[in-house]
């Protein structure tokens, strides 16, 4: 299937109710992995906003919410202060400084992560959760790391990572290059 094709199937496979209650995944939590071909990025964004669009503006029994973990940690990194501390730290220490700073100040893995909280928090029980800017936030937010987080807050909404790389049902690749950890607890959401 081509990416067009994958993507129409996503509508589809996120009204069935079965999908919504988590139900048939053998008591596994619904998370679903949309893996696609980096090259791809420009046309799956423009799906998840129609997607988003359609389903936000009608009456299907749930909403989505995307959150894209760029746009979290820049959101985080201006409210406590640190964006231009951040930008003036990259032009002394360097980049890999910066990483682990920004790592630290999210509190990445930690009880009290904040992208796990952000994420939580806005995160309502009619909901189909979009994680999105994977690419865009790595190595600071690694795509495993997230999903092993977010398991422990979010347990009773399907949750859905778009995923610019490959994932086999136990190993995630991103940009088709890096191998970023296993993951098996996800579910493929449309198959290639």
């Amino acid at each position: 299937m081509d990416i067009y094709e994958r993507l129409d199937k996503i509508l589809s496979k996120i009204q069935e109710k079965r999908f919504r209650e988590n139900k048939g995944l053998g008591n596994e939590i619904g998370y679903y992995i949309f893996d696609y071909n980096p090259a791809d990025e420009l046309i799956v964004r423009n799906h998840i906003k129609f997607l988003k669009d359609k389903i936000n503006s009608d009456d299907y029994g749930f909403k989505i919410k995307e959150f894209d973990l760029y746009e979290i940690t820049l959101e985080i990194l201006q409210d406590k202060g640190y964006l231009d501390k951040i930008f003036e730290m990259d032009k002394e220490k360097g980049t890999e400084y910066i990483i682990n700073a920004i790592k630290k100040t999210l509190r990445l893995t930690q009880k009290n992560d904040m992208v796990v909280e952000y994420i939580s928090s806005r995160t309502e029980k009619d909901d189909i959760v979009f994680i999105t800017g994977v690419g865009k936030t790595w190595p600071v937010i690694r795509s495993h790391t997230i999903l092993n987080s977010l398991h422990s807050a979010i347990d009773d909404v399907p949750v859905i990572m778009f995923f610019p790389g490959m994932y086999d049902g136990f190993e995630l690749k991103l940009f088709d290059e890096i191998k970023d950890d296993n993951y098996y607890r996800a579910f493929k959401l449309i198959e290639s």
